[in-house]
């Protein structure tokens, strides 16, 4: 085995680095074995990550029986329930960065052999990801796990169904008494988000990816099946070092294919498309959103999941969980089946025992889909020329025609929208909230949700350089590319300016004249930011588009 961890711990010259290690517990048989980081993002921050520090035991044990030495480490990770609606979601996407960022510190300063890893919010798993890819260094990823589904006047509730209920209390459609009543069980364990929102969203990329052991996104935080899935998790570790299987070895185009057609067709997360581009560019593969595209028109929308449809993670867990899904899609042709995986046999190996019982209503079939084409759709136009994103999960109409009302900030949308100043027919653009403009490119679900709530789900567009939260829904266009704030034409939109969204032709048009767009664009100036220093400030400089991934990877031309 090649094992770095060697350079640190053998000969007379590391005697004090051994000294240190038997500081902490550790003699000389412990330090003569392959040493293995175990990352977790446990905090006290979220749900999502309370009970990770837990699960790292059982990973611990996984890696200890396996016969590696374990270390334990921690990185930051944010809870986007609790930093939506206010500034402290600019640094969500952020955070992202600042998790591979660290992993990779703790990792390259220790000089450890190998690496699990297990998160559990939104940022924290394609970050742990994208630190696995940028170090290629023998790795598994192994998700912290969904939350259960809380239960109010009998039906099953999530954080979803909260952020819209404060759109339906503003609107005097809902009491406080009941508001109150709906935020005391929404949320009744620790786990992710429980709909198909980004984290559930972003395990279930990982198994197509091969970076998970298969059958590991589904089961809820806290079982004995996920107690179970980390300990496993850890003894393969072994087996990656003995094989000197690397994330490179396994991150490859087509596992990116293979990632792109399952987030299609569970109607996962658009923010999906966001933290693929961002791996792959940790890699070094070339991905761009006409491959988003493409394999989109090929894949069939399968699972009926939250928020577009009517069941959470846990749904899917009972019906065995991202495997079927994924057989599904190779027996019709549309997986690449000779991907490698973490387990060291192909996709195509590793589903050989999967069996295809009927699972609806939670996930259908290839031959009877929810949908023929799979759920995130990019769009281009010349409000967008590098593309934009929506999820088309639960939307009946494909064409949207309004008139523009302008925010350049979230909290003056949130404002207007409280104020019940949006009305029917509106197309709601929020700006300056990109990359670089928020800093951070927030997520909006508080708006989105309030839209929803207030009953204009149907009835209202919204689009932004921003995000939106894997519980978004409705016709809510997200990731315009360029952004404002470098000049994109989502700056020049006025009020009452006309927009036209056609998802069957893919676009998504200002019907600005361009002589009237040129006039504009000579006298527009960007906003000044008023973040002059600290980590927003150091995003801003070196955040890339939307199209991108958002990555803050230095180019070097």
């Amino acid at each position: 085995m090649e094992l770095v961890s060697r350079t640190v711990v053998n000969g007379p010259a590391r005697a004090p680095h051994r000294a240190m290690y038997k500081a902490m517990g550790l003699n000389d048989d412990d330090l003569s074995k392959p040493i293995v980081a175990v990352s977790s993002t446990c905090n006290e921050a979220t749900p999502c990550n309370i009970h990770l520090g837990d699960l790292a035991q059982h990973s611990k044990a996984g890696v200890k029986d396996s016969g590696c030495t374990p270390r334990e480490f921690t990185s930051i990770s944010v809870s986007d329930g609790i930093a939506m609606g206010h500034e402290g979601m600019k640094a969500s996407l952020v955070s992202r960065e600042i998790i591979a960022d660290s992993i990779e510190i703790m990792m390259r300063a220790h000089r450890y052999d190998g690496l699990v890893g297990i998160s559990g919010c939104d940022k924290s798993l394609p970050g742990t990801i994208m630190a696995m890819a940028r170090l290629n260094l023998p790795s598994i990823f192994v998700y912290g796990g969904t939350i259960l589904p809380g239960t109010w006047n009998g039906k099953e509730v999530t954080i979803q169904d909260v952020y819209e209920a404060v759109g339906s209390f503003e609107a005097g459609k809902m009491n406080l008494e009941d508001l109150k009543n709906l935020e005391n069980v929404a949320c009744p364990s620790a786990g992710s988000c429980g709909g198909m929102y980004t984290a559930n969203t972003m395990a279930c990329i990982s198994e197509a990816l091969g970076i998970a052991l298969p059958g590991s996104a589904s089961p809820p935080a806290l079982s004995e099946k996920r107690n179970n899935i980390c300990y496993d998790t850890g003894k393969q570790i072994f087996h990656l070092l003995e094989n000197n299987l690397r994330p490179r070895d396994i991150l490859t185009f087509e596992a990116f294919e293979n990632a792109i057609a399952i987030a299609n067709a569970i109607g996962g997360s658009t923010n999906a498309i966001l933290h693929l581009l961002a791996i792959s560019k940790e890699v070094g593969v070339h991905l761009d959103l006409q491959d988003f595209e493409r394999i989109r028109k090929a894949t069939p929308h399968l699972a009926d999941t939250r928020p577009g449809g009517l069941y959470v993670m846990v749904d899917l867990d009972r019906v065995g969980g991202v495997p079927i899904i994924l057989k599904s899609l190779l027996k019709k042709g549309l997986l690449k089946p000779d991907t490698m995986t973490v387990t060291g046999k192909t996709m195509k190996q590793n589903l050989e025992k999967i069996s295809q019982n009927n699972s609806e209503p939670v996930v259908y079939s290839c031959e009877k889909p929810l949908h023929p084409e799979g759920a995130l759709k990019i769009l281009k136009g010349t409000l967008a020329p590098e593309g934009a994103v929506i999820k088309i999960a639960g939307i009946q109409r494909t064409k949207f025609e309004g008139f523009a009302k302008v925010f350049n900030s979230e909290e003056d949308a949130f404002e207007a929208i409280s104020n019940q100043k949006i009305e029917k027919g509106d197309v709601v653009v929020i700006r300056y909230e990109g990359p670089k403009g928020g800093p951070g490119m927030r997520e909006m679900l508080a708006v989105t949700a309030a839209l929803v709530g207030q009953g204009l789900g149907t009835d209202v567009a919204m689009v932004t350089d921003g995000r939106f939260s894997g519980a978004t829904r409705g016709f809510m266009v997200g990731h315009v590319s360029p952004e404002a704030m470098i000049g994109g034409p989502i700056s020049l939109v006025r009020k009452g300016d006309k927009i036209r969204i056609d998802l069957d032709r893919g676009k998504i048009d200002l019907n600005v004249n361009r002589l009237e767009l040129n006039k504009r664009k000579k006298s527009w100036k960007s906003v000044k930011s008023k973040y002059k220093y600290g980590v927003l400030a150091k995003y801003m400089l070196l955040a890339r588009s939307a199209s991108e991934g958002a990555v803050t990877i230095p180019s070097f031309k």
